[in-house]
């Protein structure tokens, strides 16, 4: 039993299970919106073994596929699978299963989540290979994140309608904004092995200013669907919380100092996605 636990704490930390706080509360953040409140619990669970479905397996994938340069970088050639903790075999059984957990809940939520699971898997693996040609790496990631709460949406109304539209732009450079953050670590590594992102294409000052500029656009994005869905003062309490923790955030990383690096990336980012969310939450039952 103990080797069970062991085993299973491998596969979580290889596939960083901690880090769903990032998209799963906009996933149901959008879910919320689509159902103006509570959706059912049916499709509440669904929703939930979709998104972890999909992020288990496209983190697989990406480990997979990054595994060879994971092992060449200082940061990460402790990894699971370049530390040979997991076989690459075993890693590749469990993004087949990851994946079939997607394919098999998006069945149970509506035909349209179903036909368009495939096209979501395309989109995470498609990321992995990015950044071996073009610094916009981190949009295509932002792209992958966006899917939790267009996905979300169709669960809920079984269509793909607008509204939601400005909420998923918002998630694409709030996700861009921070990995260009996080790409700051790996930028001396980047150039010398000659794998592309806004750091490595820009310099580090020029790549700060991005994600600030990319943090703008996230909280006007969220506040046009505040506008959209006519969200009441709850809400318009929690946007301001999100932009005060941006700003933190920001704060920590300077172009000179990037030792609170981890902190502005591991905490504040898991705190945004809960605000949205909950003050969304308070919002509509309000």
């Amino acid at each position: 039993m103990e080797m069970v636990k062991n085993r299973a704490i491998l596969y979580l930390k290889m596939i960083k299970f901690s880090h769903s706080v990032f998209a799963l509360p906009f996933a149901f953040t959008s879910a919320i919106l689509a159902a103006s409140g509570i959706p059912p619990i049916k499709q509440i669970f669904w929703i939930a073994a979709a998104m972890v479905g999909a992020r288990s397996g496209a983190m697989g994938m990406n480990r997979i596929i990054d595994k060879e340069i994971d092992a060449e970088n200082p940061r990460t050639k402790q990894r699971e699978l370049p530390a040979g903790k997991i076989k690459m075999r075993d890693a590749a059984i469990f993004v087949l299963i990851s994946f079939a957990v997607l394919i098999f809940a998006a069945y149970n939520l509506n035909p349209l989540c179903f036909k368009l699971a495939p096209m979501a898997i395309l989109i995470v693996i498609i990321y992995s290979y990015t950044k071996r040609f073009t610094w916009a790496s981190h949009f295509v990631l932002g792209l992958a994140i966006s899917s939790a709460p267009l996905g979300a949406w169709i669960a809920v109304k079984g269509t793909i309608d607008i509204e939601i539209i400005p909420l998923c732009i918002g998630v694409v450079f709030w996700l861009a904004g921070f990995d260009t953050l996080y790409a700051l670590q790996d930028i001396e590594f980047d150039k010398s092995h000659r794998l592309y992102s806004i750091p490595q294409r820009f310099g580090i000052k020029k790549a700060i200013v991005f994600s600030r500029i990319f943090h703008f656009i996230t909280i006007c994005m969220l506040a046009i669907t505040g506008v959209i869905f006519n969200l009441n003062f709850i809400y318009w309490i929690g946007i301001t919380v999100v932009t005060g923790l941006l700003l933190y955030e920001h704060s920590l990383v300077k172009p000179d100092d990037l030792s609170k690096l981890n902190m502005a990336f591991f905490n504040m980012n898991g705190y945004i996605s809960i605000t949205v969310f909950a003050f969304t939450l308070g919002a509509l039952l309000l």
